[in-house]
């Protein structure tokens, strides 16, 4: 691990700045920090897998767990295992994951805000092409 600041550049294919992209614009870790972030009048929040689940409908067992995985390895999230019976696992924003946070929430409220301007985009889209 280096403790100089390197110069990333993601435009070139060869920039690891491309993987951390790649990972963080995956809907389902937008959706993952968004939830753990809280909505805009929320604090972030732990939260147990299951809760998780039950949230992001539609996510499989598989894609959470890796997902959740490769936010952790990132630094974005925290996992902590609390010897209870059974045993409780709650994943929260770390202070990188929180600013990140700030970004995904904001491109989640675009994204529903101008929903119906997008639906009305892609009718006119593909009344043209028939």
């Amino acid at each position: 691990m280096t403790n100089t600041k390197a110069e990333y550049n993601a435009f070139l294919a060869e920039c690891p700045s491309r993987q951390l992209l790649d990972r963080i614009s995956n809907k389902w870790a937008v959706l993952i920090l968004c939830a753990l972030g809280g909505d805009t009048s929320a604090a972030p929040q732990a939260m147990r897998y299951s809760e998780l689940a039950r949230l992001l409908v539609g996510v499989s067992q598989k894609m959470l767990t890796q997902t959740l995985r490769a936010l952790e390895r990132d630094g974005l999230l925290t996992r902590t295992v609390t010897p209870t019976v059974p045993v409780t696992v709650t994943y929260e924003l770390t202070a990188l994951g929180l600013s990140l946070h700030h970004l995904t929430r904001g491109l989640r409220q675009w994204a529903q805000h101008h929903m119906p301007e997008v639906l009305t985009n892609r009718e006119k889209h593909d009344a043209r092409a028939s």
